[in-house]
């Protein structure tokens, strides 16, 4: 059997980034991940059914150590661009949208003063027109009257140092030199190469829900929690965190990688209280 953490012969795949969230979006680079083990996050509707959330499209989202772990393995990488030439090319067309929707709302705005005047002037149709054709010479659209969209999505905590701060955020802030990224990406690798499949374990308490096989074929049957070795746990919380695996019938992994060594695994399952 090949090992898995030699690096891959198959399709390097395109990622791409929408703020700092990394993307794929060709259907062939969702199978040539899925054919490695990573799974992601599908996130797009579908165009015939677009008002659901039960089955999702593409783009799908990959969590920051299934981008990492593709890109060592040079199994994916960023199409090369140029910041420059694309800023300008965002501004010039920026610009040009904003013409046209300038220009279709000035004839809107013409029609609906017209509309207006036809309606106040009903007795004279002679002084109607001379008042219509007057308005078609003279009307000018002002550009402070121009409506623009405003986009009311939240972009994230990158504009909240203290937010950030507080929780302690990695993601999706691209931030992914320190130590908890870092132990977070050892444990990551160690168990996909032992054949394992993971998704993130937000839900559950932990880093991630490790998987036998494909998640659509099986039920995941570890919470991964990810600590460093010299980190101190608090006995409370991995009571908290045995008696939730055992609610949802899981086994609950503190996961250590060791500096230069392997990964150290304790499995805590509740039994019951003495």
């Amino acid at each position: 059997m090949e090992d898995q953490n030699q690096e891959s012969s198959d399709p390097v795949v395109a990622l791409s980034l929408c703020d700092s969230t990394p993307l794929l979006w060709r259907a062939q680079d969702l199978r040539t991940v899925r054919s490695q083990s990573v799974v992601g996050a599908l996130l797009g509707s579908l165009p015939r059914a677009p008002r659901q959330n039960l089955k999702l499209g593409r783009p799908l989202l990959l969590l920051p150590e299934e981008e990492r772990l593709l890109r060592e393995r040079h199994a994916a990488a960023f199409p090369p661009r140029n910041q420059d030439v694309e800023r300008a090319e965002f501004q010039q067309q920026y610009e040009e949208e904003q013409q046209r929707s300038f220009e279709e709302q000035s004839v809107f705005a013409l029609e609906d003063r017209k509309s207006a005047l036809q309606r106040a002037m009903t007795s004279s149709q002679s002084a109607l027109q001379r008042r219509l054709l007057d308005l078609d010479q003279n009307f000018t659209f002002p550009r402070s009257a121009l409506a623009i969209q405003l986009s009311t999505t939240r972009a994230g905590l990158n504009y909240c140092p203290e937010a950030r701060a507080f929780l302690q955020l990695d993601w999706p802030i691209r931030d992914q030199g320190n130590a908890q990224f870092d132990t977070r990406y050892l444990v990551f690798r160690d168990l996909w190469g032992r054949g394992f499949f993971l998704t993130s374990a937000g839900k559950f308490g932990g880093d991630f829900l490790v998987y036998p096989g494909d998640p659509l074929r099986f039920h995941a049957h570890f919470i991964a929690i990810c600590l460093s070795l010299d980190e101190p746990v608090s006995l409370l919380d991995i009571l908290a965190a045995a008696r939730l695996g055992c609610n949802v019938k899981k086994t609950v992994l503190l996961c250590s990688p060791a500096p230069n060594g392997p990964v150290h695994y304790t499995s805590v399952q509740w039994s019951g209280m003495v």
